[in-house]
């Protein structure tokens, strides 16, 4: 049977022609599952600002899946954030991810925002209502925060700040994001918070990615991916399974949606909704 739950893409900007040609397939792969929107990643201190803006418009110009630019603040000015939104106004997008984003090495200094509620307040000022915003959501805490209770609070600025929505990093443990909703709803937020889904299809690389960003992998899955070794067909295969499991299990406690980290590549997540009738 099939579903009507919302589900949305992350996308990052290619850097060769090779990449946007590969990415092209990739979107008309995904846009036949009917998604929500596409999500344009925007690189540390904005380094890829201009490709996630090409990027947007070839979203916005294909007429049939709405683009969601990623938009970070830290190495940015309220000039240049500005430029962007009466740019993306113009390209017809109506949807935007607010965050704090990282800081370059080579960048000392902040800029004009210190953090993600200070862009969500100055996207509101200028811009009113426009713009749905999602922001950024840790249910295993930001690996920054110096506790949850700190995390929670800086996530409850961001809603108070005028979000409309949230996206969760991903996350392999369910119980700590139902632990993480439950606490918000008792903080009195009550904006919908779409979790994060990462499909498994090279264990190197999302071992690497968890470290950077606190995901935790649980041991017996660690272990698991680890005894494929470079079987990456057997990986793939595996990931496929248990991500459409932990999805099931998502969708039965009644998630807002399903949010899918691509890394440019449909196949996974394909099979995964086709897993779940989505």
């Amino acid at each position: 049977m099939s579903r009507s739950v919302p589900i949305s893409f992350v996308i990052f900007p290619p850097q060769t022609d090779k990449g946007r040609e590969n990415l092209k397939q990739t979107r008309q792969d995904l846009a036949a599952l009917k998604p929500e929107y596409f999500s344009v990643t925007f690189g540390a201190g904005g380094s890829t600002r201009d490709r996630t803006l090409e990027t947007i418009k070839e979203i916005q110009a294909e007429a049939c899946v709405d683009a969601a630019p990623h938009l970070s603040c830290i190495g940015s000015t309220r000039e240049n954030i500005s430029s962007l939104l009466d740019q993306y106004q113009a390209a017809g997008v109506k949807r935007i991810v607010g965050l704090r984003g990282d800081l370059p090495e080579d960048l000392h200094e902040p800029g004009e925002f210190h953090y993600a509620n200070e862009l969500i307040s100055y996207i509101r000022e200028t811009t009113g209502d426009h713009f749905h915003i999602e922001v950024a959501a840790y249910p295993e805490t930001h690996p920054e925060a110096s506790s949850a209770q700190t995390d929670l609070e800086n996530f409850k600025r961001k809603v108070e700040s005028g979000a409309n929505g949230a996206i969760t990093q991903y996350f392999y443990n369910i119980d700590a994001y139902m632990n993480f909703v439950d606490n918000c709803n008792r903080t009195g937020i009550e904006i919908p918070i779409v979790p994060g889904i990462m499909p498994i299809t090279n264990y190197q690389q999302l071992a690497r990615f968890s470290a950077g960003c606190g995901a935790e992998i649980h041991r017996w899955l660690d272990r698991k991916l680890q005894d494929y070794g470079d079987d990456l067909e057997s990986i793939k295969a595996y990931g496929i399974e248990f991500i459409s499991q932990m999805c099931q299990h998502l969708l039965d406690q009644g998630v807002p949606g399903l949010h899918f980290y691509t890394l440019n590549r449909s196949e996974a997540s394909v099979a995964i909704c086709h897993q779940l009738s989505l």
